[in-house]
């Protein structure tokens, strides 16, 4: 279990006095910049003196994530005990570095409904698919039980503004006070699940000198000079300066944690556990307003249903998702695209963010934001940023190669311009039913607003505007310069990806979107 005697960690020193100023509440801080997330990761690794729980989906082999990896092992050698539960589903590649890892004395390495063959995995899928197809989509990063990172990034380049387009938008909240204890048992559930496995279980032993070569492997992404830059831009953000000055500027709020049950992994979760369920109670039904960032919005017949019942009792909906140029899934998105026009109908407004470019991007976060990367100033202008219509590509186009497009990944909903959800969580039915999630519901007037602000102000200049023609047929609305562009079709999408989409909109799929 996770230890809570960290009252005289460095951190714990740092934070209690904060938090008790503030009984009840959460400090937050929004992750909107790529680069400030990456940061908040590494120094909080640095920060640690006791224990470190990190749980996420994806954790990629290349540069952010070998120097993570790394960050974790340079902490273990210090004596702080790590936990790191992965879901198995994307670790291929990563077998012997996990098992290195987890050869440490101070590291134990858990993975999340294993595959039992580790190179032809599909061969697992033919035999046990419902086991597998259910998937640990939670992300989250708690140092010493005072400081967590939970939302929606997982750890690669792409999260991190760190690699080649396309990056995707994402938003994480930095978190201290009451809401972190609340993690740190949740982390505790999960990693004495039934579906979490000891890697050496699955994975083997791995001999001493595996850890040699971790070292090594991490030595030479060091001494890239793609790497050295990224480092050297990590140096000057404002966040990073603000953090360990001890002058960054948090939101103070009541924060809840909702999260599915592990069990739901397995299936053994009835529908009143899901997190979707819980998120119902917490947030509560929207009554005036609601502004839905979701990157895989798939709402399916039932979706479609509560939000029309929501706009027809006059709650204003608004949704942001991808567009078919800027999405990474098609099959997701033509499990949106069959919904559209029956949204619309209801009087829903959609807006499909477009595939931007890099430094345009970086100035549509500095528009919204306030001028802020996320830490500076207040802390809201940097959720309003991340979540509405900045973009992970957001780094400045000096600092590595190319990065040229982006995506939307971020997911997040206000109400009532109220409150706000920060978390893994798509509206999709993926998460609703098969996936485990889990997320913030922070109840802040001022992040809401700005939520609500960036949709009525910024997003229209930086999305498409989806409508409906008098003859029932879908226009896309594109403003530019103070002047709209109608398109008849999917904007900036190659004939292939409609092709694609016009075929995935007609299989029965939605269920597994």
């Amino acid at each position: 279990m996770t230890s809570r005697n960290t009252v005289d960690t460095r951190l714990g020193r740092a934070v209690i006095p904060l938090a008790r100023g503030h009984p009840g509440e959460s400090g937050i801080v929004p992750l909107a910049d790529g680069r400030d997330a990456f940061a908040a990761r590494a120094l909080l690794a640095a920060a640690a003196d006791s224990t470190l729980d990190i749980q996420y989906y994806i954790w990629h082999g290349d540069m952010s994530g070998t120097l993570l990896f790394e960050a974790l092992h340079r902490a273990a050698d210090r004596g702080v005990r790590v936990r790191l539960l992965l879901d198995d589903n994307n670790t291929a590649g990563l077998d012997t570095t996990l098992a290195a890892l987890d050869s440490h004395a101070n590291i134990e390495v858990r993975l999340f409904n294993p595959f039992v063959h580790r190179r032809f995995r599909y061969l697992d899928y033919l035999t046990d698919f419902r086991r597998l197809n259910r998937r640990m989509h939670n992300k989250s990063m708690t140092a010493d039980n005072q400081v967590t990172i939970v939302g929606g990034r997982n750890v690669g380049d792409e999260y991190f503004s760190a690699g080649q387009a396309p990056l995707f938008v994402d938003l994480d909240v930095l978190a201290i006070g009451s809401v972190v204890d609340a993690v740190s048992s949740d982390f505790d559930r999960y990693w004495a699940s039934a579906s979490s496995y000891q890697a050496e279980r699955v994975l083997g032993a791995a001999p001493p000198e595996r850890i040699a070569a971790l070292e090594s492997a991490a030595s030479l992404v060091e001494r890239d000079p793609a790497a050295r830059q990224y480092v050297m831009a990590l140096a000057r953000q404002p966040f990073v300066r603000d953090l360990l000055e001890g002058t960054l500027s948090f939101e103070w709020a009541v924060t809840a944690m909702v999260s599915d049950d592990p069990a739901k992994g397995l299936g053994a979760v009835a529908r009143e556990g899901f997190l979707m369920e819980r998120l119902k109670r917490t947030i509560g039904i929207p009554t005036s307003g609601m502004e839905l960032v979701s990157p895989y919005f798939v709402p399916g017949p039932d979706g479609v249903r509560a939000l029309a019942a929501l706009a027809g009792d006059g709650v204003r909906m608004t949704v942001l998702t991808n567009a078919l140029e800027a999405t990474d899934v098609v099959a997701v998105h033509a499990g949106y695209a069959k919904r559209r026009k029956a949204l619309l109908r209801a009087g829903i407004r959609l807006f499909e963010m477009k595939r931007e470019a890099a430094g345009a991007t970086t100035r549509n976060r500095a528009a919204i934001a306030g001028g802020g990367s996320g830490a500076a100033g207040s802390a809201g202008s940097g959720m309003a940023g991340s979540a509405a219509s900045s973009t992970a590509g957001g780094t400045g186009s000096s600092m590595m190669r190319s990065s040229s497009a982006s995506s939307l990944h971020a997911k997040t909903f206000s109400v009532d311009r109220s409150r706000i959800f920060v978390g893994s969580f798509n509206f999709d039915p993926r998460s609703a039913r098969l996936n485990t999630e889990m997320g913030f519901v922070i109840e802040s007037a001022e992040l809401a607003r700005r939520l609500a602000d960036a949709f009525a102000n910024d997003i229209p200049e930086r999305a498409y505007e989806v409508r409906l023609t008098e003859a029932g047929s879908l226009e896309w609305v594109e403003r530019r310069d103070g002047r709209e562009i109608v398109h008849a079709k999917e904007p900036g999408a190659t004939l292939w990806r409609r092709v694609m989409l016009a075929v995935l909109s007609v299989l029965p799929i939605e269920w597994l979107l």
